[in-house]
């Protein structure tokens, strides 16, 4: 940082729902705000708004700003806290519901081509080829929702997709792809479309983290559906309780279905609240329909899908006060796999 270096700094009306009002601007350098609380000296700057500089004929200022205490915080980045051997924890939840389509049909969403990969795979594999480079173990538990599993053939939410509830995990990305590609003729697709139950599981782990006080593991839950929610009050309650937690939740919905009411979820347009009325802590939901990227590469899609997580992970541990582990600490206590 220039101490020199002039700062323009914007003062907001807060506003509840996000639509915060401007009210003006000010400048300043870092070393006059430092030089005048160290000298004790009361530090004011005028608040302009410069749209009513110049329609308003008397305009004088929109208020004054006053600096009573001036405390420096180091603010880490996305990379300090990897570099600290924080950990991607990345898992995947799979719609298995009947607006899917019959998989053994080749209209179907989940029809399996063989040269070509649905749009399933396709946005599975975009998005989990990038998170697995921050997993050192590369296992990823893989989940799915709304169909009927064998034995008893009974609708489950949050299903392991390899069939093995005591460890749902797969070898890399290529082990979930061939984990969805065995169970699809399985299982029989039905429904409806809930997802809270899938939101609720990651957060229980997410959980135990939190109370580590540590940044050593983040939780990304990649959701890919085909269509809007049944259970979305449920839902918005269980995304306010992760914000609380190391997690973030990315959906991708997958097909033509319209989507509209999936943009609520993602905070981008407002602030999310649960059912009761309680806000969420943090934005960490973030939606892409799939049809947008249908013929962009899957870097485009990966970064459209994983463009807010990096500040979601510094927002998280920066608000909680939790610094990034030094690198010598973290190889003492564990080791990077090959």
């Amino acid at each position: 940082m220039c101490l020199s270096k002039t700062n323009p700094c914007t003062v907001w009306d807060w506003d509840s729902n996000g639509k915060h009002d401007f009210i003006g601007e000010f400048q300043t350098t870092y070393k006059e705000t430092k030089a005048g609380t160290d000298e004790g000296k009361l530090l004011q700057w005028e608040c302009i708004n410069p749209k009513y500089q110049v329609k308003k004929k008397n305009y004088r200022n929109s208020g004054v700003v006053v600096l009573n205490h001036c405390k420096i915080i180091k603010m880490y980045s996305f990379l300090d806290y990897i570099m600290g051997g924080c950990q991607i924890q990345f898992t995947v939840a799979i719609d298995f519901t009947a607006s899917n389509g019959d998989p053994r049909n080749s209209c179907s969403l989940h029809y399996i081509h063989p040269y070509q990969p649905n749009e399933y795979l396709k946005a599975l594999v975009a998005v989990g080829e990038i998170c697995q480079d921050y997993d050192s173990d590369k296992m990823f538990p893989a989940f799915g929702f709304g169909g009927q599993i064998p034995p008893d053939f009974k609708v489950s939410h949050d299903f392991a997709v390899n069939f093995d509830e005591d460890n749902p995990e797969c070898a890399g990305i290529q082990g979930v792809v061939e984990a969805y590609q065995n169970c699809l003729p399985k299982i029989q697709l039905y429904g409806p479309t809930n997802i809270a139950p899938i939101i609720q599981k990651v957060a229980s782990t997410a959980s135990e983290e939190m109370h580590t006080k540590e940044a050593m593991e983040y939780f990304i839950l990649l959701i890919l559906t085909d269509g809007v929610i049944t259970d979305m009050a449920d839902t918005r309650e269980a995304i306010v309780h992760a914000s609380h937690l190391p997690m973030s939740v990315i959906i991708v919905g997958v097909g033509n279905a319209d989507f509209t009411d999936m943009q609520m979820l993602d905070g981008d347009d407002g602030i999310l609240r649960s059912p009761k009325g309680e806000p969420v802590l943090r934005d960490i939901v973030q939606f892409v329909p799939f049809k947008d990227f249908k013929h962009a590469s899957p870097a485009a899609l990966a970064k459209s899908v994983l463009a807010e997580v990096p500040n979601q992970i510094v927002d998280y541990y920066n608000a909680k006060g939790i610094k990034p582990k030094c690198v010598s600490d973290y190889e003492s206590t564990r080791a990077f796999s090959p």
